[in-house]
C-alpha cells in the first residue's frame, strides 16, 4: 500500500480514479478481482461517522482498511462501501503515565520511532509498513510479545463508531464488551475503531540478533533439533526458522535459523542465545553470525527489503500445532522441495504460549505456529506456484488446531482461529451491535 497523501475523497466505482484508489490500498499486489460500489477516505472522525451513516441509510455493507496488508486482501468485497483509514494516523504519547493514543493508519514503525525516541517501548507488528489497526484488532503478535504479551492484551480503551454512527469510547469499566471484541476479533470486528489507547512498556536496553544458516538439506535435523530446544528457549527471544530460497550468505536455497532478542543487557542477551551456539549441528552451518546488536527499526526494515517485498502477489496461510515435529518432517520436506521463487518463504516459529491470557476475543494459539507466504513476481507462475501455500497447509490439516487471524485464508481454507465458546459470545455481541450485518462477516464465514 502506498502512504497516502493529499485530502480523502469519496469515490465512485465510475470514477476514473477509483481502480487506482483501490489497488493502492492493498500490500498485496494481486488484484481479487472484487469491487465494493464506493471508496470513502476518510481524513478524521467526523469523516468515519458520516461514512457509516451514509452505509446505514443506503444499505450498504462496509469493508475497512487501515494500512492495508491482509494477505487476502479482506478489505475489498463486491459491493458496498469499502472505508479506508490510513490518513487516520495520529501518535499521541504520555509518557507521565505511560499510554499512548493512536489512529488506526498508524504505522508500526512510525509507532516505533515515536516510542524510541522516549525510551518507550510497545510490542509493535515486525514489519514497518503494517498498519496498526488491522494488527491490533487480530491480536498483534509484535516484537517482544513472548514477554510483553500480544499487542491487543496492551490495548486498554478504543473509540469506535458502531454500526449506527454513534462514537464511544470502551475500556475495562466502560462498554467492555466492545473491548473484549476488539481484542482479537480482527477483520470480525463490527465497528471502526478511530482510536486506540495503548498500554506502553520500558524499552529493553539492547536488541541484537543471532544468525546461522544451513543448506536446505539440513532440514530435517535442523527442525528436529528446533522442536526440541524450543521449549527452554527464553521469552526474550524470538526463535523461529526460515525456508528462504536465497538464504542469507548463501544466496541459495536454505533454512535461517534467526533469534531476535530483546533484553536489558548485553549479558542478558548472549546467555538467552547460548544455545544456538551450544547445538550439536553448529558446524553444519554455511553461515554463523556472532550475536548483533541491531536497532529495531533496522530489522524491520530489513525484514521487508529482503522477504515481504511490494509488487509481489501473495497468498498466505497457517497453522497452529501442538505435535511434536517428527511426523510432520516428511511435509515440511515437500514444502521446501516445492517451495516457489523468492519472495516465497516459510516460517516455523517458537511460541509455546503462557498458560493463561485474560478473557477476550483472542483465544486460540499453540505451541508451534507454521506460515507459508507464496510470493509471485512477474507473470510467469504455475498453478503450483499459485497455490503452494494454499495446498501444503491443507495437507497438512489433521496436525492444526487453527489459524492465526494475521496470516488468514479464510476465502480459500476455512478453518478454527477463536475456541468456540468465545466465538458464539463473538457472534451474540455482533448481533446487537450490527444486527442489520452492516459490517462485512469473516470471508468464507456467512
Amino acid at each position: 500500500m502506498n502512504r497516502p497523501t493529499g485530502t480523502g475523497q469519496t469515490i465512485g466505482r465510475q470514477e476514473p480514479t477509483f481502480e487506482a484508489a483501490l489497488l493502492g490500498t492493498s500490500f498485496n499486489a494481486q488484484d481479487p478481482g472484487r469491487r465494493p460500489d464506493l471508496i470513502v477516505q476518510a481524513n478524521d472522525v467526523g469523516d468515519v461517522i458520516a461514512a457509516v451513516k451514509r452505509a446505514r441509510d443506503e444499505g450498504l455493507k462496509i469493508g475497512i482498511c487501515s494500512g492495508g496488508h491482509s494477505w487476502a486482501q479482506n478489505h475489498i468485497r463486491n459491493g458496498g462501501m469499502m472505508l479506508d483509514l490510513s490518513r487516520l494516523n495520529s501518535i499521541a504519547i504520555n509518557e507521565a503515565d505511560g499510554t499512548a493514543i493512536i489512529g488506526p493508519g498508524c504505522l508500526a514503525g512510525e509507532l516505533n520511532e515515536a516510542l524510541a525516541k522516549r525510551r518507550l517501548f510497545f510490542p509493535v507488528a515486525h514489519a514497518y509498513t503494517v498498519g496498526m489497526g488491522g494488527f491490533l484488532l487480530q491480536g498483534g503478535f509484535g516484537w517482544n510479545s513472548r514477554t510483553n504479551g500480544l499487542a491487543c492484551q496492551n490495548v486498554i480503551g478504543i473509540d469506535v463508531v458502531l454500526a449506527d454512527g454513534t462514537l464511544v469510547h470502551a475500556n475495562e469499566q466502560e462498554n467492555s464488551e466492545l473491548l473484549w471484541a476488539a481484542r482479537g476479533a480482527g477483520p470480525g470486528f463490527f465497528g471502526v475503531v478511530v482510536r486506540f489507547h495503548l498500554n506502553l512498556h520500558p524499552r529493553p536496553k539492547f536488541v541484537g540478533l543471532k544468525l546461522q544458516v544451513f543448506r536446505i538439506r539440513h532440514l530435517e535435523e535442523i527442525m528436529a533439533w528446533a522442536d526440541r530446544v524450543g521449549p527452554d528457549v527464553s521469552p526474550s527471544v524470538e526463535f523461529q526458522l526460515v525456508f528462504n530460497r536465497k538464504a542469507t550468505g548463501i544466496f541459495s536455497h536454505g533454512l535461517e535459523v534467526m533469534a531476535p532478542v530483546l533484553t536489558d543487557s548485553w549479558r542478558a542477551a548472549r546467555d538467552a542465545v547460548a544455545f544456538i551456539d551450544q547445538s550439536p549441528l553448529r558446524s553444519k552451518a554455511s553461515l554463523a553470525l556472532p550475536l548483533m546488536p541491531i536497532s529495531l527499526n533496522m530489522m524491520m526494515k530489513t525484514g521487508e527489503k529482503t522477504l515481504f517485498l511490494p509488487n509481489t502477489r501473495w497468498t498466505a496461510d497457517s497453522m497452529w500445532m501442538n505435535d511434536p515435529i517428527d511426523p510432520l518432517l516428511p511435509a515440511l520436506r515437500q514444502i521446501a522441495d516445492s517451495q516457489p521463487a523468492a519472495p516465497s518463504h516459510a516460517l516455523w516459529l517458537n511460541w509455546n504460549p503462557p498458560a493463561s491470557r485474560p478473557d477476550m476475543a483472542f483465544s486460540l494459539e499453540a505451541r508451534t505456529y507454521l506460515a507459508l507466504y507464496g510470493g509471485l513476481r512477474g507473470k510467469a507462475a504455475t498453478p503450483a506456484d499459485e497455490s503452494w501455500a494454499t495446498d501444503h497447509m491443507r495437507a497438512l490439516q489433521t496436525h492444526s488446531v487453527g489459524i492465526q487471524l494475521a496470516d488468514e485464508n479464510l476465502g480459500r481454507r476455512p478453518m478454527p482461529f477463536m475456541a468456540p465458546d468465545n466465538l458464539a459470545r463473538l457472534d451474540t455481541l455482533r448481533a446487537r451491535f450490527d444486527p442489520e450485518g452492516r459490517f462485512n462477516p469473516y470471508m468464507g464465514r456467512p
